[in-house]
């Protein structure tokens, strides 16, 4: 049986319009994986969203089986106030197709927001021109109506480049009104992180937890000690765990991030799927 969602469909759509009726406040949804949806002032930002079900089918007669442990909260397609979009790399789980295209077609102005050294694979995947994502590397910020976002590295595994010298994996600082908000993407630890994350003085940091074990086959994350230590080190004023509780070969305990947030002295807050947080400056 597949873990409940706090809310979906119909109710977590009306719980994104009540949303609107509480300006100033930044509001966060998590969407599962990596996909958060942040609303402030009634514009809407949608982190990394996986919202199908394109991986379990991809991989259901491998070795490496993508069994799906939690409910999905939308069908994308009902997804129709999307202002921007982010990919922070070309993983399924952070750019699939089968969640892209309805939200594209549900929102035909949508701003989508790529590292750029994934242009080429990206406008093949949604058979978008090539000129339409608004690329960026580390070091690069840009203004998407209410949002400036800035591009840092990420190493999954490893920090790399093209041959343009592009970082292919990428974290997004998002500023709205008085808010700043990291994303992290994937990424494990890497030299330089926290002096290169803490002068943006984040208020929310949405960090993976699910850890790198090379036994699974696939690239690696913070586990939950390293996310919390990350998060406190870059003086986050909140942290959020997020990467797990989607497949079963690729998951973690949120326990043990909440463990290590009480011992290391980190804010944090883990989320339900579905359920909104209201955070107030």
């Amino acid at each position: 049986m597949l873990k409940p969602a706090f809310q979906k469909d119909d109710t977590l759509l009306a719980d994104i319009e009540a949303a609107r009726s509480q300006p100033g406040a930044l509001h966060i949804w998590w969407l599962g994986q990596s996909g958060f949806l942040i609303q402030y002032n009634n514009t809407h930002l949608l982190f990394d969203p996986y919202l199908s079900d394109s991986l379990s089918r991809k991989y259901a007669d491998t070795s490496k089986p993508h069994i799906r442990i939690s409910e999905r909260v939308i069908d994308p397609f009902r997804l129709d106030m999307i202002d921007v979009v982010t990919s922070s790399h070309n993983h399924t789980d952070h750019l699939d197709a089968e969640t892209l295209l309805p939200l594209l077609a549900a929102n035909p102005t949508v701003q989508f927001v790529i590292p750029e050294a994934n242009r080429v694979f990206i406008a093949d995947r949604l058979q978008t021109d090539l000129d339409w994502p608004i690329g960026l590397t580390d070091g690069q910020s840009v203004t998407v109506g209410d949002f400036m976002i800035h591009g840092v590295p990420a190493a999954h595994n490893e920090l790399e480049r093209d041959a343009e010298g592009h970082y292919k994996f990428m974290g997004f600082i998002v500023e709205v009104g008085p808010y700043r908000v990291y994303h992290s993407g994937d990424t494990l630890w890497y030299d330089g992180m926290v002096d290169s994350l803490r002068p943006f003085n984040v208020d929310i940091a949405f960090l993976p937890i699910n850890g790198n074990k090379p036994e699974r086959h696939v690239a690696g994350n913070l586990n939950p000690d390293e996310a919390a230590r990350l998060g406190r080190d870059i003086g986050a004023k909140l942290v959020i765990p997020h990467h797990y509780d989607l497949f079963e070969f690729n998951t973690a305990d949120p326990a043990d991030f909440v463990n290590a947030c009480q011992q290391h002295g980190t804010p944090y807050r883990v989320m339900q799927l579905g359920e909104r947080l209201r955070v107030n400056q």
